[in-house]
This record gives structure tokens, sequence and C-alpha cells, in this order.
């Protein structure tokens, strides 16, 4: 027997948003920490205790990488043979205080072993990070200007069209040292 449903009545965020999240293999913690959302207020969303903000129903779909009307549909959507994520649903991290911005192009569900991105680093922007994992390895191809790869007392410059492979579990930077904007894309492996 069907019951109606009020149309006054909010969309029930918290089944959409566990089903997305469980389809990429995600926990509530990776989901947190990717959407910058608190793990405890994904909970309560996912129980139906909390509705979001618009704010947070839009941080939580890039970082799934859909659209905001997925997470606001009621209905499950049909799988996609073929998905193609636009640019303007592609999670970004903006480092724009050290001048980078990363573009987050692999999805999310395999983040916990394989990760890459479009790195931008704007003239004398740098990426600096801690040690990741142990065993985590990075690569880094370099497709447009000039950067230099630093890990411990190590530094080389990255050639265009060349790759540069280094521990990701150690403090690395990667530093723009050109005059002009950088670009290349960073694969993170994780062990």
């Amino acid at each position: 027997m069907k019951t109606a449903v009020s149309t006054n009545a909010p969309p029930e965020v918290g089944a959409a948003l566990q089903r997305l999240r469980l389809a990429r293999g995600l926990t509530l913690e990776d989901l947190s920490r990717i959407a910058g959302v608190s793990k405890s207020m994904l909970s309560q969303i996912e129980r139906e205790k909390a509705n979001p903000t618009i704010a947070i129903t839009w941080r939580l779909a890039n970082a799934l990488g859909v659209q905001i009307g997925e997470l606001l549909a009621t209905a499950e959507r049909e799988v996609e043979t073929i998905r193609v994520v636009e640019s303007h649903e592609i999670p970004t991290l903006p480092g724009l205080h050290a001048g980078y911005v990363l573009r987050i192009l692999g999805p999310l569900e395999l983040a916990s072993k394989y990760e890459w991105y479009e790195l931008t680093l704007s003239a004398g922007g740098e990426l600096a990070s801690q040690g990741h994992d142990p065993g985590a390895q990075e690569h880094l191809t370099l497709l447009h200007g000039s950067v230099e790869v630093e890990v411990g007392n190590d530094k080389k410059k990255v050639k265009l069209g060349s790759t540069a492979r280094y521990p990701g579990d150690q403090q690395h930077i990667i530093r723009n040292v050109g005059k002009t904007e950088a670009k290349a894309l960073l694969v993170v492996i994780h062990r």
C-alpha cells in the first residue's frame, strides 16, 4: 500500500547521501574529510535527524561528484554505463594562500588506494605536504610550466612532459620555479 507523500515535506537527503556514500565505498570519516563537514553532522543527516543547509548540501554533492539535485531526489537513479563528470562537478581543493589549486579527478571510492589530481600552481606557488601513510608514492607529470620537487634534502627540477616519482610518505614540496602558471597531473598511490 502506497502512502501519500506531502509536497510540503523536505526531501529525505539522508537516504540519498548514504546510498551515494556507500556506492563509492566511503566511510563517514572519509566523506567528512573530503567535504569538510563534521562526521557527527553527516551521521545526523543520514539518520534524518538534521536537514543540511544549501551550503552543506552543495559541499556534499561536490565531494561525491554529483549534482545537488541527486541529493535532493527521492527516487534512486538508474546506473549509467558512461558517466561524464562535468567540469563544474569536479571537487576542488583551493590552496590560494599558497598559490595552488587541486582538482580531484579520481573517483572518491578509490581514494583509499589511488588519488589523481590536476595541480595548478601560480608563479612562485607551492604545494607543501606532510608525509602520507607509510609506503605512499607520488607521481607528478608536468604538463605546462616549470616545477621543482623537494623531498627531504633532495631537490629536482621536472622538465616539461617528464614524470617525477618520489616517496609520498615523507614531507615533500612541489614548487613552481617559473614565471608563469604551471600545470601537472599528480597521482598518489597508497600501499
